[in-house]
């Protein structure tokens, strides 16, 4: 059933709407509710790679390169098991380059989506604000790797809550930052942690201007029929 949701999704542009939904419950409700437990860190991971082994093999030109591509997510999803019982730096190290090769691949192919052949849409506009989310969450995933293997690379104070997770927390400034609307709670310290800040704040003013503004603009270009 949930693998059908998901296919459905890559099925046609307004499957992305859906998948705006998704993230919007997940990233503003499940996470800052949920993310301290780990079993829901393994169902979301789960997600991750179903929601990517759909669009793979709903986008991929033969089965064989859908296959070869589908390495990549499962990989992924047995390293993240494996880091819940061994969190040396080695599997951490591993478990990072697989969760930003899997999201590195799920926001080219959403990308391909919102740009493949035919009109500009509302969906391909939403599937833009898609790939705006999903890089937070990319780098979200970058930060705590840093803050778990840097000492002092960030300064932070944990809220007082039984709900309160480090996903949550740097999901959080994440999206501050993409917003640039930074507010001192969490400081990046270390030289490393400030770079990726400081590249997140240029995609966050940059993306919107020039990929955003453009789907828009050419929706509006479209002669409207009487």
């Amino acid at each position: 059933m949930k693998r059908r949701i998901l296919k459905n999704i890559w099925a046609n542009e307004s499957g992305l709407s859906g998948m705006l939904v998704l993230l919007l419950v997940m990233h503003f409700i499940l996470i800052p509710i949920f993310g301290s437990h780990a079993l829901f860190s393994i169902m979301l991971d789960i997600f991750w790679m179903l929601l990517l082994t759909t669009g793979i093999f709903s986008l991929a030109k033969n089965k064989r390169q859908a296959i070869i591509i589908s390495i990549v997510p499962f990989l992924f999803i047995v390293i993240s098991w494996i880091s819940t019982f061994n969190k040396t730096t080695f599997i951490q190290t591993t478990e990072l380059i697989l969760s930003v090769l899997t999201f590195v691949l799920l926001i080219t192919i959403v990308l391909i989506k919102v740009f493949e052949p035919g009109p500009v849409t509302i969906f391909r506009i939403i599937g833009s604000i898609v790939v705006y989310m999903l890089i937070a969450n990319l780098c979200s995933i970058v930060y705590i790797y840093i803050f778990n293997n840097v000492e002092g690379s960030f300064q932070i104070k944990l809220p007082p809550f039984e709900t309160n997770s480090l996903q949550a927390n740097f999901l959080y400034f994440s999206y501050i930052t993409l917003t640039t609307n930074g507010f001192g709670d969490i400081v990046p310290l270390h030289p490393l942690a400030r770079s990726l800040v400081q590249v997140e704040a240029m995609i966050g003013v940059l993306y919107p201007v020039i990929l955003i503004g453009k789907l828009v603009s050419d929706n509006t270009s479209i002669p409207k029929n009487k």
